[in-house]
């Protein structure tokens, strides 16, 4: 393999859902009043589980949250206004504590890495992305929001391969979401699921793949 591509939201960047308390806390909610589960207790979030069936879209399930998000705190109803709250803090404390030894380990041991995501742009603005040093160790950063093809559409990989230099079967693929990693594994790519709810053993399972010691 010559190439480690990462989702940025769940393999690198914490979720939405471990920030909520922190989130309602800056914009004075009461805790638990964003009661948003998602992977961490898909029996109690109805919309993620039509997320994950098929049924509503990513984006559907996140303008969903950001129209109750506005109408608790009265705040404009935009992708951006909600992370905005959700991520304001330190680089350190929304990246996963792995997710830099993994870049740099990768790098070090000869292989290109790039991030693969759909959302940045449309989440989150220029000045908050500049602010993640992370991403400037990436040799390729694909934005689904910017190219206006998101994944699991083919040519998001094809964009990603072409730009990296790479056939699909060089890449290591990292999402936390089922459909992309299906989607990956169509075009080629050894595609893995990284678990959320257990991330250690997800950087183990990607360390594995690359050869990289655990």
């Amino acid at each position: 393999m010559t190439a480690l591509v990462l989702d940025f939201g769940g393999p690198v960047l914490k979720t939405p859902f471990e920030l909520l308390r922190g989130g309602e806390q800056r914009v004075g909610l009461a805790p638990g009043t964003l009661a948003w589960s998602g992977p961490f207790d898909p029996e109690s979030d109805d919309l993620w589980r039509s997320m994950q069936a098929g049924e509503i879209t990513e984006r559907r399930y996140w303008q969903l949250r950001v129209d109750e998000f506005a109408a608790v705190t009265g705040r404009e109803a935009t992708f951006q206004g909600l992370m905005e709250v959700l991520f304001d803090a330190d680089e350190d404390d929304l990246l996963r504590p792995l997710a830099r030894p993994l870049v740099q380990d990768a790098k070090a041991a000869g292989h290109a890495v790039a991030v693969c995501t759909n959302d940045m742009a449309a989440f989150h603005d220029a000045a908050w992305i500049a602010h993640m040093t992370i991403l400037e160790q990436m040799d390729v950063i694909v934005d689904g929001s910017i190219e206006h093809v998101l994944k699991p559409d083919p040519r998001i990989f094809s964009l990603l391969t072409d730009r990296l230099g790479v056939e699909a079967t060089d890449c290591v693929f990292v999402d936390d979401q089922p459909g992309n990693v299906d989607g990956a594994r169509a075009v080629g790519m050894s595609a893995l699921w990284f678990d959320v709810t257990d991330p250690e053993r997800s950087y183990s399972q990607v360390r594995a793949a690359l050869g990289l010691a655990t």
